[in-house]
């Protein structure tokens, strides 16, 4: 076994001379490759030498942390010897605890994840290794399914059987190392410590700088419209593993099973299969590749898995930048959505759009304004109409009359998960106007509860003691008070 190949495989990584803080930089999970930090033996440790008192090392952590060292010190190399990682134990292991806390319904063979828990999770994953050591491995087609869109509109998702889902979570914490090497400072959508906020809030600065002018881009069913071919062949200048190119080709021509009748796919990656997001990226990324090298002079691209947003100084900038998005997705086989695509003038708030839930806007500084007598915007962000609307939705389906009866902490049990999570995603923007009104839109769904329980037995200005701090103290989430600065969040 050759050196290279050692390294392929994580055994061991060589400690080759590098540029660019390669060794002991951080790398996507927080923490530092080999290599780096002081050397250190027996005498310069500070710890206890007791072996039993020592933290155990995460072997699946540390695999990915040199194989994306690997893969940023040489960026035109290909890997070839991964299969074997993919079916090591301890990924494996590390998969099935990932899917388990996903949870998620069964797909088209109908194994839930406690029948697998009844039966023996090690011998589930061991019957798993011992398939793809053979190359017998075949995936199911996926379960069609559909969720309600914003818009009205349903959802497509793919729902994968446990087994297939456990062998894409292996792949994924084997490539996505690699990959993540490669991808670009614009890219935040599921990627390891990077988030939507990320996203929005290089566009507050970017939107501070004096970025007037976006585009909002709209990619026309872009899960349903990916090339295979082409996808195939972006993987392939990462990975020569013929063993790996096979799963993913697997994946992708699986076929969809809906009404009992299986259909074969040939374009798309259904939404919902756990190696989907990584494969999105990689396809996506040829945009930031060729827009950061070629296109950066006309403006700031920021991207969220297929949404994006390219911010320019101009007019003329903005109009090129389409044109040259336009080119870029034609050669990956999409196109842009006519009606969705827009152009916009930020400049004194005059319009203002929506990115991963947010509406978008620019917004006089009061204190500049009264202190200096200057007109200075700031693009600030907000819950659209539409995120509004959909926790309306949801604490309303809690909320529903027939709960009167209940124990009103039982319901508001039920309902403080939703302004929890609710509140956390848009607790950094300028929210508390709307965080108000949602607190508002709770106080009187849980007040008509008590009425509609008492009924004709409520005594008058009895309801006028069902104030908001009344819901507060029987534990009810306030999500006026929690705005944070995305520094302080």
């Amino acid at each position: 076994m050759s050196p290279v190949q050692r390294e392929s495989e994580g055994v061991v990584v060589l400690p080759i001379a590098t540029t660019n803080n390669v060794v002991g930089g951080k790398d996507p999970w927080g923490g530092r490759v080999d290599g780096a930090g002081k050397r250190e033996g027996m005498a310069g440790r500070t710890g206890p030498n007791d072996p039993e008192r020592r933290k155990p090392i995460d072997q699946v952590r540390q695999l990915q942390r040199r194989l994306w060292a690997a893969a940023k010190r040489q960026p035109g190399r290909r890997f070839h010897a991964l299969m074997d990682r993919i079916w090591r134990g301890d990924v494996l292991q590390e998969a099935w605890k990932r899917v388990r806390r996903n949870r998620g319904s069964a797909g088209v063979d109908a194994q839930t994840l406690a029948e697998i828990e009844q039966h023996g999770v090690t011998l589930f994953l061991e019957e798993i290794a011992a398939t793809l050591r053979a190359g017998t491995y075949r995936p199911k087609p996926v379960l069609r399914r559909y969720i309600p869109k914003g818009d009205g509109g349903r959802r497509p998702l793919g729902i994968p059987t446990i087994r297939d889902r456990v062998v894409q979570m292996a792949t994924k914490l084997v490539l996505e190392p690699i990959f993540e090497a490669d991808f670009r400072p614009c890219s935040y959508g599921f990627r390891p410590r990077r988030s939507a906020t990320d996203a929005l809030e290089a566009l507050r600065k970017l939107g501070a700088r004096g970025s007037n002018h976006v585009l909002d881009a709209d990619i026309r069913d872009y899960f349903g419209s990916i090339d295979h071919e082409k996808l195939l062949r972006l993987v392939e200048r990462r990975i020569s593993d013929r063993r790996v190119l096979k799963l993913v080709r697997q994946w992708l021509a699986a076929g969809v099973m809906e009404e009992g009748r299986v259909t074969e796919t040939l374009s798309g990656t259904p939404q919902g299969g756990v190696i989907s997001p990584l494969l999105s990226n990689v396809y996506l990324h040829e945009l930031d590749r060729v827009w950061e090298d070629r296109c950066a002079d006309l403006g700031v691209l920021v991207r969220y898995a297929d949404d994006f947003v390219v911010l320019c100084r101009t007019r003329s900038a903005v109009e090129e930048a389409e044109r040259r998005v336009r080119i870029v997705l034609e050669w990956l086989g999409l196109t842009l959505h006519p009606e969705k695509t827009r152009k916009l003038d930020l400049s004194r708030g005059s319009e203002g759009f929506e990115f991963l839930g947010c509406h978008l806007r620019k917004r006089l500084s009061g204190p500049i304004w009264e202190k200096e007598r200057r007109r200075v915007y700031f693009l600030q962000r907000w819950p659209s109409q539409r995120s509004m609307k959909r926790v309306r939705e949801r604490v309303k389906a809690l909320t529903l009359r027939r709960r009167c009866h209940e124990d009103l902490r039982r319901v508001i049990a039920d309902v403080n998960p939703v302004l929890r999570g609710w509140g956390q995603y848009f607790r950094t923007g300028n929210a508390a106007q709307r965080f108000n009104q949602v607190d508002t839109y709770v106080w009187r769904r849980l007040g008509a509860l008590l009425r509609q329980r008492k009924g004709r037995h409520l005594r008058p200005g009895e309801a006028e003691r069902w104030t908001r701090e009344f819901f507060h103290a029987l534990g009810l989430h306030r999500l006026r008070g929690t705005i944070r600065y995305p520094e302080a969040a």
